[in-house]
Formats: structure tokens, sequence, C-alpha cells
């Protein structure tokens, strides 16, 4: 696949992009990220500006990837998430915890 027809696949690509409103010492301005593209990053005084940004910086992190052979990540999907997440929390208060679920769950029985 040519360059060009790399690029052309990976920009149509539904990469995640997150633009943020900042109001600091030099005014407000809007910066704009690619989740999944780690530096790729754009900026404007209004947030079409900064997705415009974003999409060149996009286009020369990605056809600098395509030309040095770095690896490109994909998109990430919602499919790839299950819902699900771990916390570590200290022995003692998982156990209070549960015995709470416990006592909750057999009061709901009553």
């Amino acid at each position: 696949m040519k360059t060009d027809n790399k690029l052309s696949h990976y920009m149509s690509l539904p990469y995640t992009k997150i633009v943020v409103k900042r109001d600091d010492e030099d005014g407000l301005h809007y910066i704009s990220n690619v989740l999944e593209l780690d530096g790729c990053s754009g900026d404007g005084t209004t947030p079409e500006e900064a997705l415009r940004n974003l999409d060149e910086a996009m286009e020369c992190y990605l056809e600098s990837c395509i030309i040095h052979g770095d690896p490109i990540p994909e998109p990430v999907s919602e499919d790839s998430f299950s819902g699900k997440f771990l916390i570590r929390v200290p022995k003692s208060l998982h156990c209070r915890l549960s015995h709470e679920s416990q006592k909750e769950a057999s009061d709901s029985f009553k």
C-alpha cells in the first residue's frame, strides 16, 4: 500500500478526538487531542479551529509513522470495554462492604 493510501486509510478511521476549553493568562483558547495517538494535538481560538489544526497534526503524525515504519495504534471502540473495572481497597473495607451487601440483599427478600 502506498504512503498516500495508508495515510488516507488511517485518517478515515474513527479516532477519539477530544476538545478542551482553556482560559488562562493568554485568554480563551481550545486544545484538541487524539486519545489513541500519544502527543498528537492541535489548538485554536474556536473548537472548530482546534479540530482543523488537529487534523493537520494527525496527518503529520501518521505520515511520519508510515515513513519510519513505526506502529500506528488503531482506534479504540466502546466494544473494547466491558463496563467493569477493579478498584483496590483495604481488606477491612472490603470485608465491611461485603457484609453490608449481604445484609442489604437478605433484607430485600423480607
